[in-house]
Protein backbone atom coordinates (compact mmCIF):
# COMPACT_ATOMS: atom_id res chain seq x y z
CA UNK A 1 0.00 0.00 0.00
CA UNK A 2 1.20 3.41 -0.92
CA UNK A 3 0.94 6.23 1.74
CA UNK A 4 2.22 10.03 1.61
CA UNK A 5 5.33 10.81 3.60
CA UNK A 6 7.50 13.94 3.98
CA UNK A 7 10.10 12.11 1.31
CA UNK A 8 7.06 11.29 -0.94
CA UNK A 9 4.91 8.60 -1.36
CA UNK A 10 6.11 5.02 0.84
CA UNK A 11 5.17 1.34 0.73
CA UNK A 12 4.15 -0.22 3.18
CA UNK A 13 4.60 -3.78 3.55
CA UNK A 14 2.21 -4.23 6.21
CA UNK A 15 -0.01 -2.26 9.19
CA UNK A 16 0.53 -5.30 11.59
CA UNK A 17 2.51 -3.57 14.34
CA UNK A 18 1.33 -6.03 17.26
CA UNK A 19 0.42 -10.02 15.79
CA UNK A 20 -0.08 -13.28 17.39
CA UNK A 21 3.26 -14.81 16.86
CA UNK A 22 1.87 -18.49 17.50
CA UNK A 23 -1.11 -19.82 18.69
CA UNK A 24 -2.95 -23.07 19.98
CA UNK A 25 -6.00 -24.59 21.45
CA UNK A 26 -7.88 -27.86 22.10
CA UNK A 27 -11.31 -28.72 22.78
CA UNK A 28 -12.34 -32.25 24.13
CA UNK A 29 -15.81 -33.46 23.77
CA UNK A 30 -17.20 -36.64 24.37
CA UNK A 31 -17.50 -36.74 20.91
CA UNK A 32 -14.19 -35.68 19.36
CA UNK A 33 -11.06 -34.36 20.40
CA UNK A 34 -10.21 -30.92 18.39
CA UNK A 35 -6.96 -29.11 18.05
CA UNK A 36 -6.18 -25.74 16.78
CA UNK A 37 -2.84 -24.50 15.59
CA UNK A 38 -1.41 -21.40 14.06
CA UNK A 39 2.23 -21.85 13.74
CA UNK A 40 2.54 -24.20 16.38
CA UNK A 41 2.86 -27.60 13.70
CA UNK A 42 1.30 -31.10 13.22
CA UNK A 43 2.55 -34.13 12.24
CA UNK A 44 1.34 -36.81 9.17
CA UNK A 45 -1.03 -39.28 8.80
CA UNK A 46 1.41 -41.83 7.49
CA UNK A 47 1.24 -44.22 9.82
CA UNK A 48 -2.54 -43.95 9.73
CA UNK A 49 -3.53 -45.16 6.65
CA UNK A 50 -2.16 -41.94 4.52
CA UNK A 51 -0.31 -44.30 2.37
CA UNK A 52 0.20 -41.50 -0.46
CA UNK A 53 0.86 -39.21 1.44
CA UNK A 54 -1.99 -36.64 1.08
CA UNK A 55 -1.18 -34.75 4.81
CA UNK A 56 2.51 -34.15 5.23
CA UNK A 57 4.26 -32.56 8.17
CA UNK A 58 4.35 -29.59 9.06
CA UNK A 59 6.97 -28.71 11.79
CA UNK A 60 9.04 -25.97 10.48
CA UNK A 61 11.19 -24.53 13.55
CA UNK A 62 12.83 -21.64 12.62
CA UNK A 63 12.00 -20.74 9.12
CA UNK A 64 8.75 -19.72 10.48
CA UNK A 65 10.74 -16.86 11.47
CA UNK A 66 13.22 -16.67 8.41
CA UNK A 67 10.81 -15.88 5.74
CA UNK A 68 7.50 -15.07 8.11
CA UNK A 69 5.50 -17.53 7.28
CA UNK A 70 2.05 -18.31 9.02
CA UNK A 71 1.63 -21.56 8.58
CA UNK A 72 0.45 -24.62 9.56
CA UNK A 73 -2.62 -22.57 10.18
CA UNK A 74 -6.07 -25.14 11.04
CA UNK A 75 -7.83 -27.76 12.89
CA UNK A 76 -7.00 -31.43 13.56
CA UNK A 77 -10.13 -33.59 14.63
CA UNK A 78 -10.13 -37.26 16.25
CA UNK A 79 -13.62 -38.93 16.20
CA UNK A 80 -14.84 -40.63 19.37
CA UNK A 81 -17.56 -43.41 20.04
CA UNK A 82 -19.66 -43.41 16.52
CA UNK A 83 -17.14 -41.13 14.95
CA UNK A 84 -13.93 -42.96 16.27
CA UNK A 85 -12.58 -44.32 13.01
CA UNK A 86 -12.84 -40.51 11.46
CA UNK A 87 -10.41 -37.84 11.39
CA UNK A 88 -10.68 -34.60 9.77
CA UNK A 89 -8.17 -31.60 8.68
CA UNK A 90 -8.94 -27.97 7.87
CA UNK A 91 -7.63 -24.81 7.26
CA UNK A 92 -6.30 -21.75 4.93
CA UNK A 93 -3.08 -22.96 4.86
CA UNK A 94 -2.68 -26.64 6.84
CA UNK A 95 1.28 -26.94 5.52
CA UNK A 96 3.62 -24.30 3.72
CA UNK A 97 2.27 -23.50 -0.02
CA UNK A 98 -0.95 -25.62 0.69
CA UNK A 99 -4.11 -24.35 -0.91
CA UNK A 100 -6.91 -24.01 1.75
CA UNK A 101 -8.20 -27.32 2.12
CA UNK A 102 -10.07 -29.96 3.97
CA UNK A 103 -8.94 -33.20 4.54
CA UNK A 104 -11.22 -36.25 5.89
CA UNK A 105 -9.87 -39.93 6.96
CA UNK A 106 -11.49 -43.31 7.82
CA UNK A 107 -9.14 -45.80 9.24
CA UNK A 108 -10.72 -49.13 10.54
CA UNK A 109 -8.87 -52.13 11.95
CA UNK A 110 -9.95 -56.12 11.06
CA UNK A 111 -7.63 -58.17 12.61
CA UNK A 112 -4.77 -58.96 11.35
CA UNK A 113 -6.28 -55.83 8.38
CA UNK A 114 -6.47 -52.49 8.03
CA UNK A 115 -8.30 -50.09 5.62
CA UNK A 116 -8.02 -46.60 5.33
CA UNK A 117 -9.69 -44.18 2.64
CA UNK A 118 -8.87 -40.43 2.28
CA UNK A 119 -10.56 -37.54 0.67
CA UNK A 120 -8.85 -34.44 0.41
CA UNK A 121 -10.76 -31.31 -1.26
CA UNK A 122 -8.56 -27.83 -2.27
CA UNK A 123 -11.79 -25.15 -1.70
CA UNK A 124 -9.29 -22.15 -3.31
CA UNK A 125 -6.20 -21.36 -4.92
CA UNK A 126 -3.77 -20.10 -2.67
CA UNK A 127 -1.89 -16.64 -4.05
CA UNK A 128 1.68 -15.17 -3.00
CA UNK A 129 3.87 -17.54 -0.77
CA UNK A 130 7.00 -16.37 1.17
CA UNK A 131 9.33 -19.26 -0.47
CA UNK A 132 10.06 -20.85 -3.53
CA UNK A 133 10.19 -24.33 -1.83
CA UNK A 134 6.41 -23.99 -1.06
CA UNK A 135 4.96 -22.61 -4.56
CA UNK A 136 1.35 -23.30 -3.83
CA UNK A 137 -0.14 -26.48 -6.42
CA UNK A 138 -2.99 -26.21 -8.71
CA UNK A 139 -6.16 -26.88 -7.27
CA UNK A 140 -6.91 -30.33 -6.97
CA UNK A 141 -9.30 -32.89 -5.41
CA UNK A 142 -7.50 -36.35 -4.15
CA UNK A 143 -8.82 -39.74 -2.79
CA UNK A 144 -6.75 -42.92 -1.83
CA UNK A 145 -7.72 -46.30 -0.39
CA UNK A 146 -5.20 -47.97 1.46
CA UNK A 147 -5.13 -52.27 2.67
CA UNK A 148 -2.44 -53.41 5.05
CA UNK A 149 -2.44 -57.03 5.64
CA UNK A 150 -0.17 -59.05 8.00
CA UNK A 151 0.99 -62.31 7.01
CA UNK A 152 3.26 -63.63 10.12
CA UNK A 153 6.96 -62.05 9.34
CA UNK A 154 5.59 -60.67 6.09
CA UNK A 155 3.75 -57.27 5.55
CA UNK A 156 1.36 -55.83 2.46
CA UNK A 157 0.64 -52.23 1.33
CA UNK A 158 -2.00 -51.85 -1.26
CA UNK A 159 -3.18 -48.52 -2.22
CA UNK A 160 -5.33 -46.75 -4.97
CA UNK A 161 -5.39 -43.05 -5.76
CA UNK A 162 -7.25 -40.78 -7.70
CA UNK A 163 -5.79 -36.95 -8.00
CA UNK A 164 -6.40 -33.42 -9.96
CA UNK A 165 -9.64 -34.10 -11.24
CA UNK A 166 -10.25 -30.53 -11.96
CA UNK A 167 -6.99 -30.32 -14.14
CA UNK A 168 -8.93 -32.47 -16.45
CA UNK A 169 -8.99 -30.83 -20.55
CA UNK A 170 -5.56 -28.43 -19.01
CA UNK A 171 -3.13 -28.11 -22.19
CA UNK A 172 0.48 -29.45 -21.70
CA UNK A 173 3.40 -30.02 -24.46
CA UNK A 174 5.39 -33.56 -24.94
CA UNK A 175 8.49 -33.58 -26.65
CA UNK A 176 9.50 -36.35 -29.35
CA UNK A 177 12.63 -36.99 -31.25
CA UNK A 178 12.35 -37.07 -34.84
CA UNK A 179 15.41 -37.41 -37.03
CA UNK A 180 17.52 -36.65 -34.95
CA UNK A 181 15.54 -33.40 -33.51
CA UNK A 182 13.31 -32.37 -30.64
CA UNK A 183 10.32 -31.67 -31.58
CA UNK A 184 7.30 -30.26 -29.36
CA UNK A 185 3.08 -31.17 -29.46
CA UNK A 186 0.74 -30.61 -27.47
CA UNK A 187 -1.48 -32.79 -25.57
CA UNK A 188 -4.47 -32.36 -22.79
CA UNK A 189 -5.06 -34.08 -19.09
CA UNK A 190 -7.45 -36.91 -19.83
CA UNK A 191 -9.15 -39.12 -17.02
CA UNK A 192 -6.73 -41.91 -17.31
CA UNK A 193 -4.13 -39.22 -16.22
CA UNK A 194 -5.84 -38.67 -12.85
CA UNK A 195 -4.88 -42.65 -11.12
CA UNK A 196 -1.98 -44.10 -9.67
CA UNK A 197 -1.39 -47.49 -7.68
CA UNK A 198 1.42 -48.65 -5.14
CA UNK A 199 2.30 -51.72 -3.28
CA UNK A 200 4.66 -52.21 -0.80
CA UNK A 201 5.99 -55.64 0.55
CA UNK A 202 8.24 -55.97 3.89
CA UNK A 203 9.54 -58.48 5.61
CA UNK A 204 10.40 -58.21 9.28
CA UNK A 205 12.61 -60.61 11.10
CA UNK A 206 14.63 -59.45 13.83
CA UNK A 207 18.93 -59.51 11.95
CA UNK A 208 17.11 -59.36 8.48
CA UNK A 209 14.67 -57.04 7.33
CA UNK A 210 13.36 -56.14 3.75
CA UNK A 211 10.91 -53.92 1.74
CA UNK A 212 10.22 -53.50 -2.14
CA UNK A 213 7.67 -50.98 -2.92
CA UNK A 214 6.26 -50.08 -6.58
CA UNK A 215 4.48 -47.40 -7.80
CA UNK A 216 2.49 -46.04 -11.07
CA UNK A 217 1.38 -42.53 -10.75
CA UNK A 218 -0.65 -40.45 -14.02
CA UNK A 219 0.70 -37.11 -15.18
CA UNK A 220 -1.68 -35.25 -12.65
CA UNK A 221 -2.18 -38.30 -9.67
CA UNK A 222 0.32 -36.51 -7.06
CA UNK A 223 0.31 -37.68 -3.63
CA UNK A 224 3.46 -36.14 -1.23
CA UNK A 225 6.65 -37.32 -0.29
CA UNK A 226 6.92 -40.83 1.76
CA UNK A 227 7.41 -39.49 5.36
CA UNK A 228 7.68 -43.25 7.34
CA UNK A 229 10.81 -44.64 7.79
CA UNK A 230 11.01 -48.53 6.84
CA UNK A 231 13.26 -49.86 8.75
CA UNK A 232 16.43 -47.04 9.21
CA UNK A 233 16.94 -43.55 8.28
CA UNK A 234 17.47 -44.31 4.40
CA UNK A 235 17.71 -40.78 1.98
CA UNK A 236 16.13 -42.44 -1.33
CA UNK A 237 12.18 -42.18 -0.91
CA UNK A 238 9.15 -42.04 -3.19
CA UNK A 239 8.76 -38.63 -4.07
CA UNK A 240 4.97 -39.24 -4.38
CA UNK A 241 4.88 -37.02 -7.62
CA UNK A 242 2.43 -37.94 -10.22
CA UNK A 243 3.59 -38.63 -13.87
CA UNK A 244 6.01 -41.36 -12.80
CA UNK A 245 6.49 -45.03 -12.32
CA UNK A 246 9.19 -45.75 -9.72
CA UNK A 247 10.94 -48.74 -7.77
CA UNK A 248 12.02 -49.13 -4.72
CA UNK A 249 14.05 -52.11 -2.38
CA UNK A 250 16.45 -52.48 0.77
CA UNK A 251 17.27 -54.71 3.07
CA UNK A 252 18.92 -53.80 7.06
CA UNK A 253 21.26 -56.87 8.48
CA UNK A 254 22.11 -56.49 11.99
CA UNK A 255 26.22 -57.40 12.62
CA UNK A 256 26.13 -56.90 16.59
CA UNK A 257 25.75 -53.44 17.21
CA UNK A 258 26.33 -52.54 13.85
CA UNK A 259 23.38 -51.91 10.82
CA UNK A 260 24.50 -52.41 7.65
CA UNK A 261 21.24 -50.87 5.21
CA UNK A 262 21.78 -51.24 1.25
CA UNK A 263 18.81 -49.18 -0.98
CA UNK A 264 18.14 -49.07 -4.39
CA UNK A 265 15.70 -46.37 -6.09
CA UNK A 266 14.95 -46.50 -9.93
CA UNK A 267 12.48 -44.06 -11.24
CA UNK A 268 10.95 -42.67 -14.68
CA UNK A 269 8.63 -39.99 -15.50
CA UNK A 270 5.66 -41.49 -18.32
CA UNK A 271 6.35 -37.56 -19.72
CA UNK A 272 10.09 -36.71 -19.55
CA UNK A 273 11.10 -32.65 -19.41
CA UNK A 274 11.32 -30.41 -21.92
CA UNK A 275 15.05 -28.95 -22.53
CA UNK A 276 15.53 -25.56 -22.47
CA UNK A 277 17.09 -25.39 -26.23
CA UNK A 278 14.26 -26.85 -27.46
CA UNK A 279 12.38 -25.05 -30.72
CA UNK A 280 9.44 -22.53 -30.30
CA UNK A 281 6.74 -22.69 -29.10
CA UNK A 282 8.19 -25.38 -27.05
CA UNK A 283 9.23 -24.36 -23.58
CA UNK A 284 10.05 -25.98 -20.46
CA UNK A 285 7.07 -26.11 -18.00
CA UNK A 286 6.69 -24.81 -15.11
CA UNK A 287 3.95 -25.45 -12.18
CA UNK A 288 2.67 -21.83 -12.74
CA UNK A 289 1.07 -22.51 -16.22
CA UNK A 290 1.51 -26.15 -16.68
CA UNK A 291 -0.72 -28.89 -15.09
CA UNK A 292 2.35 -30.99 -13.97
CA UNK A 293 6.08 -30.63 -14.52
CA UNK A 294 8.86 -32.81 -13.59
CA UNK A 295 10.71 -31.82 -10.64
CA UNK A 296 10.94 -34.57 -7.91
CA UNK A 297 9.87 -36.93 -10.47
CA UNK A 298 13.21 -36.63 -12.46
CA UNK A 299 14.39 -39.90 -14.42
CA UNK A 300 16.67 -41.69 -11.95
CA UNK A 301 18.75 -44.63 -10.82
CA UNK A 302 20.24 -44.03 -7.24
CA UNK A 303 21.39 -46.02 -4.81
CA UNK A 304 23.09 -45.82 -1.42
CA UNK A 305 24.34 -47.59 2.01
CA UNK A 306 23.71 -46.95 5.33
CA UNK A 307 25.90 -47.78 8.72
CA UNK A 308 24.24 -47.12 11.65
CA UNK A 309 26.29 -48.06 15.31
CA UNK A 310 23.68 -47.55 17.93
CA UNK A 311 24.96 -49.32 20.89
CA UNK A 312 21.40 -48.19 22.97
CA UNK A 313 18.45 -49.70 20.53
CA UNK A 314 16.47 -48.57 23.07
CA UNK A 315 16.66 -45.18 22.24
CA UNK A 316 16.20 -45.71 18.23
CA UNK A 317 19.02 -43.46 16.40
CA UNK A 318 16.00 -42.10 13.75
CA UNK A 319 13.18 -41.24 16.20
CA UNK A 320 11.79 -38.51 15.59
CA UNK A 321 13.47 -36.98 19.08
CA UNK A 322 16.15 -38.27 18.59
CA UNK A 323 18.24 -35.37 19.46
CA UNK A 324 16.48 -35.15 22.68
CA UNK A 325 15.71 -38.94 23.38
CA UNK A 326 19.29 -40.49 22.08
CA UNK A 327 21.24 -41.24 25.62
CA UNK A 328 24.45 -43.32 23.99
CA UNK A 329 28.05 -42.36 24.94
CA UNK A 330 28.66 -42.50 20.95
CA UNK A 331 26.38 -43.37 18.44
CA UNK A 332 26.60 -42.83 14.53
CA UNK A 333 25.04 -43.04 11.52
CA UNK A 334 27.02 -42.60 7.82
CA UNK A 335 25.70 -43.23 4.13
CA UNK A 336 27.11 -42.45 0.84
CA UNK A 337 24.70 -41.37 -1.51
CA UNK A 338 24.69 -42.18 -5.27
CA UNK A 339 22.14 -40.60 -8.37
CA UNK A 340 22.55 -41.05 -11.83
CA UNK A 341 20.82 -38.77 -13.39
CA UNK A 342 20.70 -38.72 -17.29
CA UNK A 343 17.84 -35.80 -18.30
CA UNK A 344 17.28 -32.64 -16.77
CA UNK A 345 14.22 -31.05 -15.22
CA UNK A 346 11.46 -28.76 -16.14
CA UNK A 347 11.52 -25.26 -14.97
CA UNK A 348 11.43 -24.33 -11.21
CA UNK A 349 9.88 -21.53 -9.67
CA UNK A 350 11.79 -18.55 -8.11
CA UNK A 351 10.57 -15.49 -6.30
CA UNK A 352 11.64 -11.87 -7.25
CA UNK A 353 13.20 -9.74 -4.73
CA UNK A 354 9.87 -8.07 -3.79
CA UNK A 355 9.55 -11.39 -1.59
CA UNK A 356 6.29 -12.45 -2.88
CA UNK A 357 6.03 -12.31 -6.99
CA UNK A 358 6.72 -15.46 -8.13
CA UNK A 359 8.44 -16.36 -12.09
CA UNK A 360 9.79 -19.02 -13.90
CA UNK A 361 13.54 -19.74 -14.61
CA UNK A 362 13.90 -20.62 -18.13
CA UNK A 363 15.44 -23.96 -17.57
CA UNK A 364 17.21 -26.26 -15.77
CA UNK A 365 20.86 -27.35 -14.84
CA UNK A 366 21.40 -30.19 -17.35
CA UNK A 367 22.04 -34.32 -16.83
CA UNK A 368 24.66 -34.92 -14.20
CA UNK A 369 25.74 -37.47 -11.67
CA UNK A 370 25.53 -36.51 -8.03
CA UNK A 371 26.92 -37.96 -4.96
CA UNK A 372 26.75 -37.36 -1.62
CA UNK A 373 28.25 -38.61 1.98
CA UNK A 374 26.62 -38.03 5.06
CA UNK A 375 27.09 -38.64 8.93
CA UNK A 376 25.29 -37.60 11.79
CA UNK A 377 26.99 -38.12 15.26
CA UNK A 378 25.60 -38.16 18.95
CA UNK A 379 27.83 -38.47 22.08
CA UNK A 380 25.92 -38.13 25.55
CA UNK A 381 28.37 -38.17 28.31
CA UNK A 382 26.36 -37.71 30.88
CA UNK A 383 22.92 -35.59 31.95
CA UNK A 384 25.37 -32.37 32.06
CA UNK A 385 26.95 -33.11 29.00
CA UNK A 386 26.14 -34.05 25.20
CA UNK A 387 27.16 -32.64 21.41
CA UNK A 388 25.44 -33.74 18.65
CA UNK A 389 27.27 -33.40 14.69
CA UNK A 390 25.90 -33.35 11.33
CA UNK A 391 28.63 -33.79 8.45
CA UNK A 392 28.04 -33.75 4.83
CA UNK A 393 30.11 -33.47 1.63
CA UNK A 394 29.39 -33.92 -2.28
CA UNK A 395 28.06 -32.43 -5.34
CA UNK A 396 24.71 -30.66 -5.74
CA UNK A 397 22.77 -28.64 -8.39
CA UNK A 398 20.99 -25.81 -8.24
CA UNK A 399 17.40 -25.12 -8.07
CA UNK A 400 17.11 -22.58 -10.65
CA UNK A 401 18.57 -22.69 -14.15
CA UNK A 402 22.69 -21.99 -13.52
CA UNK A 403 23.96 -24.95 -15.02
CA UNK A 404 26.96 -25.12 -12.15
CA UNK A 405 26.99 -27.93 -10.21
CA UNK A 406 29.27 -27.33 -6.81
CA UNK A 407 30.97 -29.55 -4.70
CA UNK A 408 30.11 -28.38 -1.13
CA UNK A 409 31.07 -29.19 2.15
CA UNK A 410 29.71 -28.59 6.20
CA UNK A 411 29.40 -29.43 9.56
CA UNK A 412 27.36 -28.54 12.13
CA UNK A 413 26.95 -29.16 15.86
CA UNK A 414 25.28 -28.40 19.27
CA UNK A 415 27.09 -29.09 22.45
CA UNK A 416 25.15 -28.81 25.52
CA UNK A 417 27.16 -28.36 29.16
CA UNK A 418 24.78 -28.16 31.92
CA UNK A 419 23.25 -24.37 31.38
CA UNK A 420 25.08 -23.60 28.52
CA UNK A 421 24.73 -23.96 24.74
CA UNK A 422 26.89 -23.73 21.65
CA UNK A 423 25.46 -24.15 17.89
CA UNK A 424 27.61 -23.66 15.15
CA UNK A 425 28.63 -24.48 11.43
CA UNK A 426 31.36 -24.55 9.14
CA UNK A 427 30.88 -24.95 5.15
CA UNK A 428 32.46 -24.50 2.38
CA UNK A 429 31.21 -23.73 -1.66
CA UNK A 430 28.20 -23.89 0.15
CA UNK A 431 24.80 -22.14 -0.60
CA UNK A 432 23.73 -18.99 1.88
CA UNK A 433 20.61 -19.59 4.56
CA UNK A 434 17.87 -18.56 1.60
CA UNK A 435 16.10 -20.52 -0.12
CA UNK A 436 17.05 -18.19 -3.40
CA UNK A 437 20.95 -18.92 -2.49
CA UNK A 438 20.16 -22.46 -4.19
CA UNK A 439 17.62 -20.95 -6.26
CA UNK A 440 20.16 -18.75 -8.10
CA UNK A 441 23.07 -20.70 -7.34
CA UNK A 442 24.56 -17.79 -5.25
CA UNK A 443 27.71 -19.98 -2.81
CA UNK A 444 30.18 -19.21 -0.24
CA UNK A 445 33.86 -20.01 -0.30
CA UNK A 446 33.86 -19.86 3.22
CA UNK A 447 31.01 -19.59 6.06
CA UNK A 448 31.46 -19.83 9.72
CA UNK A 449 29.22 -19.39 12.54
CA UNK A 450 29.15 -20.05 16.43
CA UNK A 451 26.34 -18.94 18.57
CA UNK A 452 27.25 -19.42 22.90
CA UNK A 453 24.45 -18.96 25.15
CA UNK A 454 23.29 -19.47 28.74
CA UNK A 455 19.87 -20.25 29.98
CA UNK A 456 17.89 -19.91 33.15
CA UNK A 457 17.63 -24.05 32.86
CA UNK A 458 19.34 -26.46 31.39
CA UNK A 459 18.42 -25.93 27.78
CA UNK A 460 16.60 -28.05 25.15
CA UNK A 461 18.54 -30.13 22.18
CA UNK A 462 15.48 -28.73 20.19
CA UNK A 463 15.36 -24.52 19.77
CA UNK A 464 12.69 -24.10 22.11
CA UNK A 465 11.37 -20.76 23.78
CA UNK A 466 13.56 -20.39 26.95
CA UNK A 467 15.07 -17.31 28.41
CA UNK A 468 18.70 -17.29 28.04
CA UNK A 469 21.52 -14.99 27.04
CA UNK A 470 23.95 -15.16 24.13
CA UNK A 471 26.23 -13.85 21.77
CA UNK A 472 25.99 -15.04 17.77
CA UNK A 473 29.24 -14.37 15.41
CA UNK A 474 29.10 -14.74 11.94
CA UNK A 475 31.68 -14.68 8.92
CA UNK A 476 31.54 -15.38 5.31
CA UNK A 477 34.00 -14.87 2.36
CA UNK A 478 32.43 -13.79 -1.17
CA UNK A 479 33.63 -14.90 -4.94
CA UNK A 480 31.88 -14.00 -7.78
CA UNK A 481 29.81 -16.47 -7.23
CA UNK A 482 28.19 -14.37 -4.29
CA UNK A 483 25.78 -11.96 -3.67
CA UNK A 484 27.54 -8.54 -2.10
CA UNK A 485 31.02 -9.40 -4.10
CA UNK A 486 32.41 -5.97 -6.07
CA UNK A 487 35.71 -5.88 -5.68
CA UNK A 488 36.03 -3.29 -8.23
CA UNK A 489 33.02 -1.76 -10.15
CA UNK A 490 33.00 -0.80 -14.07
CA UNK A 491 30.66 1.64 -16.48
CA UNK A 492 27.76 -0.73 -17.65
CA UNK A 493 25.81 0.46 -20.94
CA UNK A 494 23.74 3.20 -19.44
CA UNK A 495 26.28 4.83 -18.47
CA UNK A 496 27.33 3.30 -14.50
CA UNK A 497 29.23 2.45 -12.06
CA UNK A 498 28.36 -1.23 -11.13
CA UNK A 499 30.18 -4.37 -9.53
CA UNK A 500 32.44 -6.41 -11.19
CA UNK A 501 32.53 -10.01 -9.86
CA UNK A 502 34.76 -11.39 -12.30
CA UNK A 503 36.99 -8.69 -12.48
CA UNK A 504 40.56 -10.85 -12.77
CA UNK A 505 43.30 -10.50 -10.13
CA UNK A 506 41.20 -9.25 -6.79
CA UNK A 507 41.11 -11.66 -3.26
CA UNK A 508 38.15 -12.63 -2.27
CA UNK A 509 35.76 -10.28 -0.24
CA UNK A 510 34.65 -11.44 3.16
CA UNK A 511 31.39 -10.23 5.89
CA UNK A 512 31.34 -10.75 9.12
CA UNK A 513 28.59 -10.02 11.82
CA UNK A 514 28.51 -10.25 15.82
CA UNK A 515 25.07 -9.98 17.66
CA UNK A 516 24.04 -10.15 21.17
CA UNK A 517 20.74 -10.99 22.22
CA UNK A 518 18.40 -11.79 24.96
CA UNK A 519 15.50 -14.22 24.87
CA UNK A 520 12.92 -13.75 27.22
CA UNK A 521 10.10 -16.85 27.90
CA UNK A 522 7.21 -15.54 29.71
CA UNK A 523 5.67 -18.88 29.78
CA UNK A 524 2.05 -20.31 29.61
Amino acid sequence: MQVNSPNGNLTVESFNRVQVYQAGYEWNHKMFDLRGFYRTGHYHWGYEGDFFGLYPEANYGPQIDLYNGIAPFGMELDGKKQLKNFKLAFGPQLWWGANPAMLLKYQKEFGKSSVAAVFHEDLAQLGLTESSFAIPQPKTRRFSLHLNRTFGKFGVDVGGLWAGQPLQGRAFQVVRTEAGKTVAYQDEIKTEDNFGGKIKLTYTGGKFNWYAQSAAQGLVANGGVDQTLTYTGWRLKDSGSGNQYNFLTGFTYILGKLQIAPNFLWQKPIEGPIPADVDAPGRPRNILTDPFVVRGNREQVAGEILFTFDPTPGTWMYNWDSDRSEDAKFAVSAGLVYRHLPTTQDAAIGILPDGRTTFAFPGAPPAQDLWEVHARIVSKRNGNFGWIANVYAGDAQANGSDARTIRRYGLDGRVIYKRLKVNFFAKANDWGPYDYHRDFNLTFPLQLMADVSIALAKPDWFDLPNTRLGIRGAYRTLDRYSPRYSPTQSVNSAGNLVPDPNAIGFDNGNEWEIRTYIFIDIGK
